[in-house]
């Protein structure tokens, strides 16, 4: 379709086609999915968290076919290297003139969908590689800026749960990425599935269903949706309640949060809306789709204390709270 003619009825059909493409590989998940699509046609990013066997990887690279894209996936391990992600120079020789010069040879980032395999596997200096492209669309290297593919989105998976040889990503990493999305075990009955086709001899072709250029046009037609003023307030609201050291701030934020979620909270909670109501063929943002997807953007830009951890109050249990505190618009 051509890009003019996206909208939200051309959107909304266009998810259900890509979740039955899904559905023909992943078993369940089906929230996890809805989550993130709703980041994809935003044009966020997307941390995927959950226990080993969870199919996160599975779920990102079904997606490149699906949309059309340039897929790469970099397995982050404790001994990878910035460069082995950005790319690297090389002294290069000109066999017929004997000339020698730098040639830029360019890493696995630049590709439409960037998958980091187990993001927590790698240091700080190794995830840091990543930061610049995420938010600029662009990686510097000896000085010169390369531009990265459009569009671009970064896909990372991690393991929910500290081990040896892990890494925490840090706070402004964190907040770089759109949703936080959870992958838990599926059901017993799913399971059965799983096993089934996994230990079968069909295979699936995945059918491609949107284009690049049509995801570029989503987005544009994803900003446009309109946001009631008092939504607008509510978010703001809610996420001002999560601010410790700010008089805005819940009592329960003050006794268990170490820091609250910032500005970038409420852009992401405001588009991911936005996107949730145009996905379903609607041009106004309603407090469900607020509420949608208050948990996703908000579980990794709240830091919990060591009173939480005392108390076992989990950042879910207070995305709940903030809920309940922060009056609904009317």
């Amino acid at each position: 379709m051509p890009a003019g003619k996206i909208d939200v009825a051309y959107l909304c059909d266009a998810r259900i086609r890509i979740v039955e493409e899904l559905k023909r590989v992943i078993v369940g998940h089906a929230e996890p999915i809805d989550q993130l699509l709703t980041a994809f046609f935003a044009g966020g990013h997307c941390l995927i968290t959950g226990v080993p066997g969870a199919a996160k990887t599975l779920l990102v690279t079904s997606l490149a076919p699906i949309l059309k894209l340039n897929f790469k996936r970099i397995q982050f391990t404790p001994d990878l290297m910035p460069s082995d992600i950005t790319g690297t120079e090389i002294l290069e020789e000109d066999r017929a003139t004997g000339n020698r010069e730098l040639k830029f040879v360019k890493g696995p980032i630049f590709a439409n969908i960037v998958m980091a395999d187990e993001i927590n596997r790698t240091p700080p200096k190794t995830q840091a590689a990543l930061l610049e492209a995420m938010q600029e669309k662009q990686t510097t290297l000896s000085g010169r800026t390369y531009a990265l593919p459009n569009p671009f989105y970064v896909l990372a998976t991690q393991i929910p749960f500290a081990q040896e040889g892990t890494y925490p990503l840090p706070e402004a990493q964190q907040d770089r990425f759109m949703f936080n999305v959870m992958m838990p075990y599926n059901t017993e009955d799913e399971e059965v599935k799983i096993v089934q086709a996994a230990t079968g001899a069909q295979q699936v072709s995945l059918r491609p269903v949107i284009s690049g250029e049509e995801l570029l046009a989503a987005q544009t037609v994803i900003r446009e949706v309109t946001v009631p003023t008092a939504i607008f307030s509510y978010i703001v609201d809610l996420v001002a309640a999560s601010r410790t050291g700010e008089t805005t701030a819940t009592d329960f934020a003050k006794e268990y949060i170490a820091w609250g979620a910032g500005l970038r909270a409420s852009q992401n909670i405001v588009l991911g809306a936005k996107s949730k109501a145009a996905l379903s063929g609607r041009n106004t943002v309603t407090f469900d789709d607020v509420k949608a997807v208050l948990t996703p953007v908000l579980r990794h830009r709240i830091g919990m204390n060591f009173r939480a951890e005392v108390d076992k109050v989990t950042v879910e249990d207070l995305i709940k709270w903030l809920q309940e505190a922060v009056p609904a618009p009317k």
